[in-house]
């Protein structure tokens, strides 16, 4: 084999492992269980590491969190105020997963949205939570601070979302209080 010949198959080489590399950093993805943004001080969260077999879950401001098992998930039993914030995952390699981002109330509203970002034209469904009472209740629901709907039930859906309804979400129930904000994350079909 010439040099020239031998330089096009390293190069060949070369580009193929790099496309690989990208389809695996790509394919790394943190997922949290229950799927939502906001929690109830001490309920129990649990991270899952999406397309590894080892990963090391972050805080933001904590670093590692060396409580955690290694391996593909980790539970949190019983979350804290100063356990909001930015989570993520590295693998062997250091490569970071997406992020996300949580919020601890220690109030009795929170609002339930998606953790992850929803797909374009899907429906995706704001739920207004009470700690108190569990069961259907007068709900506003806010974006950006200014009021969009009220629903008896206290959720509310949103059809065939697009870009325009990314943003800032909150509720309110009369009587209990309102939720922190949260970010509405909307992803074209495209990504």
């Amino acid at each position: 084999m010439d040099f020239r010949a031998l330089c096009v198959k390293l190069m060949m080489s070369v580009i193929i492992l790099l496309c690989a590399y990208d389809q695996k950093s790509d394919a790394f993805s943190l997922h949290i269980l229950p799927n939502r943004l906001q929690f109830f001080e001490y309920e129990a969260v649990t991270f899952y590491c999406e397309g590894v077999v080892y990963c090391e879950f972050v805080h933001k401001v904590k670093g590692k969190i060396k409580t955690c098992p290694k391996g593909s998930s980790c539970t949190i039993t019983n979350v804290y105020l100063d356990d909001s914030g930015e989570y993520w995952y590295e693998n062997e390699e250091g490569i970071r997963s997406n992020s996300i981002n949580i919020s601890i109330t220690a109030g009795s509203v929170i609002l339930e949205s998606p953790a992850v970002p929803v797909m374009e034209g899907e429906d995706v469904t704001l739920s207004c939570r009470n700690k108190l009472t569990p069961s259907d209740f007068m709900a506003d629901f806010y974006k950006y601070g200014v009021h969009i709907r009220n629903n008896s039930t206290g959720s509310m859906t949103i059809h065939k979302v697009s870009k325009y309804d990314e943003g800032l979400y909150k509720c309110s129930i009369v009587g209990a209080g309102e939720s922190p904000e949260s970010w509405l994350s909307v992803t074209d079909q495209t990504s």
